[in-house]
């Protein structure tokens, strides 16, 4: 490998973790907005708060695209159209049903559960080309499944196949699927902008259409839009969850591989678990609700550090085997 492709796998990985760290906040904003959907909307099911917590991020991300990449996103092209409408609506799927699975599985079980594409990846892979992905791509994701079991206190006496276990690996799947199309080498001169455009596009209008329809009365959409921390945990979720996450995610997946890439993605985990001991706290007084901080503990320790095992493993193989 040359010194100039040494040096963009390095910034690809390197971005590919910010965009985890981003993902990693996401989870106590949406925990945060939850509350403040519920307290707007008392009568609001979950498929409602859910769809209110995702729509606005793609809304305003989509706007702000528009804002300032107009020129770049009016002359997309219709390989760019395409390869942004399969992200939009296989990441949008992930996050559906990743979500209504968690109202019927304990967030531990769904959190072990999603993880499961670092597996599925380098199985698809192998029946694609015919030919079994080397024994340290078997290690890697055996690895961060153990951590991510870890972190998630999984107990496998308590798995039952539910709807939410169900709905869960069905996420899984799409937000695989989402991985992949980015990987597609089909898509190698698609423009990162044009594309992302396109992906919050669809995500936004699907959700938007999702929110209205679950809505008690036509009205409630608008109703959380009237209190400053929600307007403010958005914002945040805008910007570095959604606009953050996803440009760089759009720009450096495609210079690594799916299998290397999906392992990357569940360092996610980590970094939520790290933000979880002082951010709760913190939107509590911001927005005046309960929601206690997690403490430190061993798994957090033994899980993140398998995880982390597995990507400095990953990165000692040769490219070509991932």
């Amino acid at each position: 490998m040359t010194a100039a492709k040494t040096h963009e796998r390095g910034r690809a990985i390197a971005g590919l973790l910010a965009a985890n760290l981003f993902w990693g906040l996401s989870f106590p904003l949406i925990k945060a907005l939850d509350f403040i959907v519920r307290a707007a909307v008392p009568e609001a099911g979950t498929t409602f708060v859910t769809a209110l917590s995702v729509a606005p991020r793609f809304l305003i991300a989509t706007a702000i695209l528009m804002l300032f990449a107009r020129r770049a996103i009016v002359a997309m092209t219709a390989a760019e159209a395409r390869q942004g409408l399969a992200l939009g609506l296989t990441a949008g799927a992930g996050m559906y049903f990743q979500n209504d699975g968690l109202q019927f599985a304990s967030a531990s079980v769904s959190a072990f559960l999603t993880q499961f594409y670092a597996i599925l990846i380098p199985a698809v892979l192998a029946v694609r080309r015919r030919r079994l992905p080397p024994a340290i791509v078997w290690l890697c994701g055996a690895l961060v499944l153990a951590g991510a079991a870890i972190l998630a206190r999984f107990d496998p006496r308590t798995l039952v196949l539910g709807r939410g276990e169900i709905e869960t690996l069905v996420g899984s799947v799409f937000f695989m699927g989402q991985i992949l199309v980015l990987a597609d080498r089909r898509h190698a001169d698609n423009r990162v902008l044009p594309v992302t455009g396109m992906m919050f596009a669809t995500e936004a209008v699907a959700f938007s259409v999702l929110a209205l329809a679950a809505a008690p009365h036509a009205a409630d959409v608008l109703r959380p839009w009237s209190v400053p921390s929600w307007l403010g945990f958005t914002g945040l979720l805008t910007v570095f969850c959604t606009l953050g996450a996803f440009l760089l995610m759009n720009r450096w997946q495609p210079v690594i591989s799916a299998t290397e890439a999906g392992l990357i993605y569940c360092t996610e985990p980590v970094f939520t678990a790290l933000m979880a001991l002082f951010l709760p706290a913190v939107f509590s007084i911001w927005a005046g609700f309960s929601y206690p901080n997690e403490v430190l503990e061993w798994r957090l320790l033994a899980g993140g550090g398998l995880i982390t095992a597995a990507n400095v493993l990953i990165q000692l193989k040769p490219p070509s085997e991932a």
